[in-house]
């Protein structure tokens, strides 16, 4: 039986109660401090791709290197670039956008999805390189400007686009290249 002082909780007790208290308030400040460095650590593995995977759907505002925003729904995202479905009042068409000509997004969410596919590895000039096979018509989009045509060769890190106009094959290395749409 403890010893009770007829005004209440010794002296002792009253020194014991404060420090569980210190302790748990002590143990709850190291569980918040890992939780908050976990998610830092968490976070510093997030890449714009996931980012761009997470809001598959949703619509999105690119701001490019260069010329108007682009806004569009996230239709696929890969490692190097994202796919969008142009809404109005934007191009409708599709528009393959390299993530390094970004320099700002509107509409990405706080979290991520990592790759689940193959496909995300797939880099700028395969899906470049298919355009050419389709003898798509484009429209691509430089950091000089807009040149319309079919994709004549695909390179490393460059691409000849067959201008429909006759004046030839213009060179874009990639470095430049903004946005590939769909030509109306």
């Amino acid at each position: 039986m403890a010893f009770m002082h007829p005004g209440g909780p010794t002296r002792w007790e009253a020194l014991f109660g404060d420090l569980e208290a210190q302790a748990r308030a002590q143990s709850a400040a190291e569980s918040d401090a890992l939780v908050s460095e976990m998610t830092r650590a968490e976070h510093a593995t997030m890449t714009l791709a996931d980012r761009f995977r997470a809001v598959v759907g949703a619509v999105v505002t690119l701001d490019l290197l260069a010329g108007a925003p682009l806004r569009g729904v996230v239709r696929e995202a890969a490692d190097e670039w994202a796919l969008l479905q142009g809404v109005r009042p934007e191009p409708v068409g599709q528009h393959l956008v390299p993530l390094a000509a970004l320099t700002g997004v509107h509409g990405l969410a706080r979290q991520a999805a990592p790759a689940t596919s193959r496909r995300a590895a797939v880099g700028l000039g395969p899906v470049l390189r298919a355009l050419q096979r389709d003898r798509a018509r484009v429209t691509v989009r430089t950091l000089s400007g807009i040149v319309g045509g079919r994709i004549a060769r695909v390179g490393r890190d460059h691409l000849d686009v067959d201008v429909l106009d006759g004046r030839g094959a213009r060179l874009v290395p990639f470095t430049a290249l903004l946005v590939v749409s769909e030509a109306p």
